[in-house]
């Protein structure tokens, strides 16, 4: 099984580039964002509670997230492998996902850690506001909290997998096709 983490702070180009090796690679992708996105929409008690971290720019907290992550992959047991995007988020989430998959036989092959400068991301999130309709990326102080939480809980996680040898650093700036080119290269070489 191909599992791989994409990774990378808010604006990086996650979700764009997560179809891309969804298709290319026949992969199910899961993202926390549209998991909690679609829970919030349809008032779950899950969307309820994490509504209430997300409007302040806060993290869902692991236990929350590391649950609904596990119903979600079982709920494909005949993946071919999966996207993990937007987790994990911490190091005990990246840990839990480890012993999760490992109880299961498998294992992540890498993390692609997107790699955006701050200025940029700044920018493509006020972009996406625009066309989005996401609150979220429209408020500059929730956004400069996103990334802060971002540098400070979310990316020691590079530090699991870099320790584990499955970090691949990836240059997020570009033309969506150039960044899509790197990720494949990135992916074929641990194929």
């Amino acid at each position: 099984m191909l599992h791989i983490i994409l990774f990378g702070p808010p604006g990086a180009g996650k979700g764009t580039q997560a179809e891309f090796l969804q298709r290319e690679y026949d992969l199910v992708h899961l993202s926390t964002g549209d998991i909690f996105r679609y829970n919030i929409k349809n008032n779950t008690e899950l969307g309820v509670k994490a509504k209430a971290f997300m409007d302040q720019g806060k993290l869902v907290p692991d236990e929350l997230t590391i649950a609904l992550l596990e119903s979600e992959v079982k709920k494909n047991p005949a993946a071919r492998g999966f996207i993990f995007d937007g987790f994990p988020r911490t190091a005990a989430q990246a840990e839990a996902l480890d012993s999760f998959l490992h109880a299961r036989g498998q294992e992540i092959k890498a993390l692609l850690s997107l790699e955006v400068p701050e200025d940029e991301l700044k920018q493509r999130l006020a972009e996406r506001a625009k066309t989005s309709g996401r609150a979220d990326d429209a408020d500059p102080a929730i956004i400069q909290n996103r990334i802060q939480v971002y540098r400070n809980e979310t990316e020691p996680v590079k530090a699991h997998y870099q320790d584990k040898g499955k970090l691949i650093g990836i240059d997020g700036v570009g033309s969506i096709s150039d960044i899509t080119k790197r990720l494949f290269d990135a992916v074929n070489r641990i194929k």
